[in-house]
């Protein structure tokens, strides 16, 4: 990189949040999906006519996002066409969400990641609720708010479930199963869609539960799960134990939601509720795993939503800090699946031997 492509990465920096608000008014506003659907490259004027903008607001947006790099111009007949970014901020799933995700959730809540950082505490929470993390509250967000967290939560694990029923179940003869952190009991549906007589216990907050509850009821397969209302920040609540023992404990970015003290907590109590035959499966997205750097860049900014937002001490971990916690828990790691999905690995763990 030149010094002069470094001062213009810089200054991209600096402007940020304008950039930002700039690129997803682009996209709210139907101008970058009216240069896309055009047959021809479009005139300022006729931009204005299809999205029934201002002349002012469109004339503001087109030149900001010409120096951003969202969209071209023809300089000869001054016609407006969508560059190659713009084309992905269209059209890549992922970009989407991360706008939406960032936008109604984490926006705000920015402002406060130095305090977060500071306090060790989500400060930027405070814009919604009083809970101690974003979970207590997640029932009660505004809808649009849980609709994107909810989307951004769902894009990166739903990817992943058709890898990981084939491990979980094929590979592994999987019939019972603890699913800890369950939310609206998405997995724990694919689960006993994919295997008849497959059961799952949901492990997860008491509001979490009665949501789950609502969303999977009268879905096929629904008499096969059922909750276990827990609190795991709460160390002396115990999973079930029952007889025989589940032949699986399934943790899918869950984990990323606690600190790593936390995680070895949780991590002990799950082999309490242990046999020799249960097999524990980590999903995570690693950010040291990952084929490509945009993807890492994602990830450790993700971390940074963790801080400010849904509890303050946790992050997207590497290999060597899961690693770490496993080990501390007693226990260790047989097989990492790498590669599923968008990214995720799989960790299966069991006793030593």
């Amino acid at each position: 990189m030149s010094a002069r492509e470094a001062q213009h990465y810089a200054e991209l920096i600096a402007w940020g949040p304008a950039i930002f608000q700039v690129s997803r008014l682009m996209l709210k506003f139907g101008i970058l999906d009216t240069l896309r659907n055009a047959d021809t490259p479009l005139t300022r004027e006729e931009i204005v006519e299809q999205t029934g903008l201002s002349d002012y607001a469109v004339k503001c947006l087109l030149e900001a996002s010409l120096c951003i790099g969202t969209i071209l111009i023809d300089t000869t007949t001054d016609r407006f066409t969508l560059s190659k970014t713009g084309w992905f901020l269209l059209n890549d799933a992922a970009t989407r969400v991360n706008i939406n995700f960032n936008h109604d959730v984490n926006y705000v809540g920015w402002h406060s990641l130095e305090q977060s950082l500071i306090n060790g505490k989500p400060e930027g929470l405070k814009q919604f609720g009083n809970w101690p993390t974003l979970y207590e509250g997640l029932s009660s967000l505004p809808s649009h708010v849980q609709e994107s967290w909810f989307a951004f939560d769902h894009f990166y694990s739903d990817s992943s479930f058709p890898e990981a029923l084939e491990i979980v179940f094929r590979k592994n003869r999987t019939k019972t199963l603890y699913d800890v952190g369950g939310n609206t009991g998405k997995w724990a549906l694919k689960c006993v869609e994919y295997d008849k007589q497959a059961k799952v216990t949901i492990l997860d907050l008491p509001q979490q539960i009665e949501m789950m509850r609502k969303n999977i009821a009268g879905k096929e397969g629904a008499d096969r799960i059922s909750g276990y209302p827990i609190n795991l920040l709460d160390t002396n609540s115990s999973f079930p134990v029952e007889e025989g023992m589940p032949d699986a404990i399934w943790m899918s970015q869950f984990l990323d939601c606690f600190s790593m003290d936390e995680m070895v907590s949780i991590l002990k109590r799950a082999k309490s509720a242990m046999g020799n035959h249960t097999r524990l499966y980590i999903m995570e997205t690693l950010w040291d795993r990952q084929r490509f750097h945009t993807a890492a860049m994602c990830l450790t900014m993700t971390s940074l939503y963790f801080t400010t937002m849904a509890n303050g001490n946790s992050k997207m971990y590497n290999t060597e800090d899961i690693t770490s916690c496993i080990t501390d828990a007693g226990l260790q790691i047989e097989e990492i699946y790498d590669n599923l999905g968008q990214g995720h690995s799989i960790i299966k763990v069991s006793f030593p031997t």
